[in-house]
């Protein structure tokens, strides 16, 4: 029992300073949660915008959606890239930033994905 008080000391004092420097930075460092959210017609270029959102260390929730934290920077060469790969004509790719306020509202549904994971609030465990 101490242990899990322990460690929910220690990941909200954890919080607390990733807030707190969030606060001291500068706007193009804050990170935003962003969802990328495509619909590719042919396999190659899906393949390659798959491959480009894993790239910039962002998690697969479904088939075509990602969700990862970037900054302003990231989210920006993360859009230009993608559009590079895709036939802007027929697909599309959605890059949709998201503050934590708001992802703590979001409502999953059946097979839902890991939130804690994607806001790294999991505490990993070695044996």
């Amino acid at each position: 029992m101490k242990k899990q008080e322990n460690r929910k000391k220690v990941n909200k004092k954890a919080n607390q300073k990733k807030k707190a420097n969030q606060k001291k930075a500068n706007p193009e460092e804050l990170k935003l949660l962003v969802w990328v959210i495509y619909d590719i017609t042919e396999n190659r270029p899906r393949q390659k915008v798959s491959d480009c959102c894993k790239s910039y260390g962002l998690y697969r929730v479904q088939k075509s959606v990602f969700l990862g934290d970037l900054n302003a920077n990231e989210r920006d060469s993360l859009a230009v890239e993608c559009e590079e790969l895709v036939d802007t004509d027929r697909d599309s790719v959605y890059v949709f930033p998201m503050d934590e306020q708001s992802f703590k509202k979001v409502q999953l549904i059946g097979q839902a994905f890991d939130k804690e994971l994607v806001s790294d609030e999991v505490i990993t465990k070695f044996f």
